[in-house]
């Protein structure tokens, strides 16, 4: 069930009213019921799966707090980390390491038929393996106390709002909003309308309107293109990926907020970030966040030397890359980044513009630097990354594909960025709720306007569901 269909909004009609007439713990048992549903819909054999990461990170958090020697807690996490990373490596990435490892083979003059097996990918299962790791290892380090509750637990992994694409919750505030009973408030359901009535705008009008058109330009025959359609395709990409994904946590947080719970921003604006730092802490918020503090920060940040932070940085986005797609061209998307935040905190301050138009430079020419570490995330190949990036620098022709692609671009994502610097000037995502009434009342017209007046030629999927 797609956010932005009529099978979703049906069902959560179903599960909010029910919802309204239980107690807490029925509430809880009501949610965790939904939640397993709402993942079988997608495909029920993998509910198995999503069932024995619950149970081996559950039972394996309560050892860890049983255990009366350091060493019992350590085999614990690690016993959770192999079954969560080994269940995630197999039907994620076994295909890929076993063509890679066959084309290597093939490159140094062995025969190899590796043979690789056909595993479809289990919808989300990126997220709450992220999720369930992150318990554990916060537990084993004695920042979370563990809950008694499997029913607790399980919701707390399975949460259908934000199960199969985000944001990826913490234990430390998401788990004591399954333990302790909802307290409503006054504002819950206008927050979340406008959570709801932005995350559809972003979905519906701009990434998929933005979508039909990258994914027209991405699929055109080899030859085809000018570098202005390149371009444009790359443009139409960032404000597609943005839309898509922005969208999906705007809508999970306001159908959340609906319920009594709430879930962390995944993002605050990022293109209008004037460095690799600050992106990152606008961009994707709680995958950056984890990273930083399950992989670069244990791997000694930035408290050794240069070199060893550079190296940090790098494998922290290579990896970052990965969790994205098992492909080499989503590793190359990570390095780029990687190789832009070692740049950046080699410059330090030696490249800072000062005043407003320093400001705007800045941002304008960070935006590019994105979209072109987007080409390589998007291409289906890095032949065809090349190829197009190759047209861009030397290939620049105005045709009616690239007019109608920059029209479409102005048109659906030029009211959005006004939105969004006006909203950056005040450093608050709620600033609209400030306002009088009258102007709130026209961006919701506006944006109920769009939602009924330019619906995308194809609905498509959120990009992120196949992470």
């Amino acid at each position: 069930m797609l956010f932005n269909s009529y099978a979703f909004w049906i069902f959560f009609a179903l599960v909010w009213a029910l919802y309204r007439c239980l107690p807490h713990r029925g509430q809880n048992v009501a949610l965790l019921i939904a939640s397993y549903f709402f993942y079988g819909c997608w495909d029920w054999r993998f509910l198995p799966l999503i069932l024995t990461t619950t149970a081996v990170s559950y039972f394996s958090a309560l050892g860890i707090a049983t255990s009366n020697t350091k060493q019992r807690q350590h085999t614990w996490m690690v016993l959770a980390a192999v079954v969560s990373l080994g269940l995630l490596g197999f039907f994620k990435y076994w295909g890929f390491f076993a063509e890679s490892a066959a084309a290597l083979l093939t490159a140094l003059g062995f025969h190899a038929d590796l043979g690789t097996l056909k595993v479809v990918l289990p919808v989300g299962i990126s997220f709450y393996t992220f999720q369930t790791m992150s318990y554990t290892i916060d537990v084993y380090r004695g920042q979370v106390t563990p809950t008694r509750s499997f029913i607790d637990y399980a919701l707390y992994v399975a949460y259908f709002p934000q199960l199969v694409a985000g944001p990826i919750e913490r234990s430390s505030s998401l788990l004591p909003q399954t333990t302790n009973p909802r307290i409503r408030t006054g504002g819950d359901f206008s927050e979340g309308l406008y959570l709801v009535l932005v995350g559809l705008f972003l979905k519906v009008v701009m990434g998929d309107n933005m979508g039909f058109i990258a994914n027209g330009i991405f699929g055109a025959e080899k030859g085809s293109l000018t570098g202005t359609e390149a371009l444009v395709g790359i443009y139409c990409f960032a404000f597609q990926i943005y839309g898509d994904f922005a969208g999906y946590s705007s809508i999970a947080r306001g159908v959340s907020k609906w319920l009594g719970i709430d879930l962390m921003t995944n993002f605050r604006m990022p293109y209008l970030a004037r460095n690799p730092s600050e992106f990152w802490q606008r961009w994707h918020i709680s995958l950056s966040s984890w990273l930083r503090d399950y992989l670069y920060i244990p791997l000694g940040g930035n408290r050794g030397s240069s070199t060893k932070t550079y190296r940090n940085l790098m494998l922290t986005m290579l990896l970052g890359g990965l969790w994205h797609g098992a492909g080499w061209t989503f590793v190359a998307w990570g390095a780029l980044h990687g190789l832009i935040l070692c740049g950046y905190r080699a410059a330090g301050d030696r490249f800072r513009l000062p005043g407003r138009w320093g400001r705007i430079v800045a941002t304008v020419g960070f935006f590019h630097l994105v979209c072109l570490a987007w080409l390589f995330f998007r291409a289906d190949s890095f032949a065809q990354a090349w190829e197009m990036l190759g047209l861009i620098f030397r290939h620049q022709e105005m045709t009616s594909l690239a007019r109608y692609g920059l029209g479409m671009l102005v048109f659906f994502c030029g009211p959005l960025m006004v939105y969004e610097v006006w909203l950056d000037q005040a450093h608050t995502l709620r600033r609209l709720e400030t306002v009088r009434w009258g102007w709130r009342a026209t961006t919701y017209c506006y944006l109920v306007f769009m939602l009924i007046v330019f619906p995308p030629p194809i609905f498509g999927q959120f990009i992120y569901f196949q992470f």
